[in-house]
């Protein structure tokens, strides 16, 4: 979550400098500043959570294979990814909240009760997707034996 978090704040610090500027510049340079905005907000539907780019198409290879997961093996885990993980720990890992596709507390703490029980996290369960949970789906995704 704190990943999470520090990219909201620096999208909106980003949006912030933007709107600050458009203050002081000519009608050019706002045409300039908004696209340089709106590029910084949109990443914030991927989440990896550490995962490089092959280790995320791992990833969304078991995903489709199992959990219906229709979208691209692109290795950038966003909300359709995160849909058909939920649907996985729902279903096997006591997820108890909506598939939205969005990575908060409850999506992180079933995450890491799975990671807890195959793959060596040895943290808390409190919804936070630290070095330990990282490190922990990391080890996971490299170990996928059909990937």
């Amino acid at each position: 979550m704190r990943a999470l978090t520090k990219t909201l704040v620096c999208a909106t610090t980003a949006i912030g400098i933007a709107v600050g500027g458009l203050a002081t510049a000519g009608p050019g340079a706002a045409a300039e500043t908004r696209p340089a905005a709106s590029a910084e907000v949109s990443p914030l539907a991927v989440v990896n959570l550490g995962l490089t780019t092959g280790e995320a198409k791992k990833v969304q290879r078991v995903l489709k294979e199992h959990w219906q997961y229709n979208g691209k093996i692109d290795g950038k885990l966003g909300t359709d990814s995160w849909k058909a993980l939920q649907r996985f720990l729902k279903k096997n890992y006591a997820y108890k909240d909506k598939i939205d596709g969005k990575v908060g507390p409850n999506t992180v703490k079933a995450l890491q009760r799975w990671l807890k029980a195959k793959w060596g996290y040895k943290g808390k369960i409190d919804g936070d997707p630290g070095a330990g949970t990282r490190a922990a789906f990391k080890r996971m995704a490299n170990a996928c034996p059909n990937c």
